[in-house]
């Protein structure tokens, strides 16, 4: 995918972002700083990364920035409530600063992280697929907890097997 004019990346990602909220939005609030184990991110640290990976990494380093990220921890936001109302507040920000993203910008290169030069729009396009990773990571925590969670696009897979046609 190429990213030729922002809105509809921005779209795009709206949809990306819709469906991990709607699973977030089953973590059960006492259950928000649950991790399978010691020392691995909780239910409250993967929301709080992905707020503040996209605000503070993603939508400084597309404005030739550096990456701002420090921590994901409870210090941000704490509670289920408090949580999601972080990650609600850092994208809308992150995305008015995409949309102020021009094609001539979408083009020239930033700097990730890393201080790897990459075309601004090729850095977006991970973005989505960061997300993606990590609500992943929301729907097998939630199956850990016996959390039960809607197929993502209609139907299980156990529902697609029992409705194709055998040879």
């Amino acid at each position: 995918m190429e990213i030729r004019t922002i809105q509809p990346f921005l779209h795009y990602f709206e949809n990306v972002r819709g469906r991990t909220m709607r699973v977030a939005r089953l973590i059960p609030p006492d259950k928000i700083d649950w991790s399978y184990a010691p020392g691995k991110f909780t239910l409250g640290d993967i929301l709080r990364h992905l707020a503040v990976a996209e605000r503070f990494m993603w939508a400084e380093n597309v404005q030739c920035r550096p990456a701002r990220y420090s921590t994901h921890g409870k210090e941000l936001a704490d509670g289920y409530q408090n949580v999601m109302a972080f990650l609600e507040r850092l994208h809308a920000e992150s995305m008015e600063i995409f949309g102020r993203l021009t094609e001539e910008q979408l083009l020239r290169k930033c700097k990730t992280p890393d201080d790897t030069p990459i075309t601004t729009w090729k850095w977006l396009r991970l973005m989505p697929e960061h997300e993606i990773h990590h609500r992943g990571q929301i729907y097998m925590y939630l199956a850990m907890l016996g959390v039960k969670t809607p197929p993502l696009y209609g139907l299980t897979s156990e529902e697609v097997r029992a409705r194709s046609a055998m040879d």
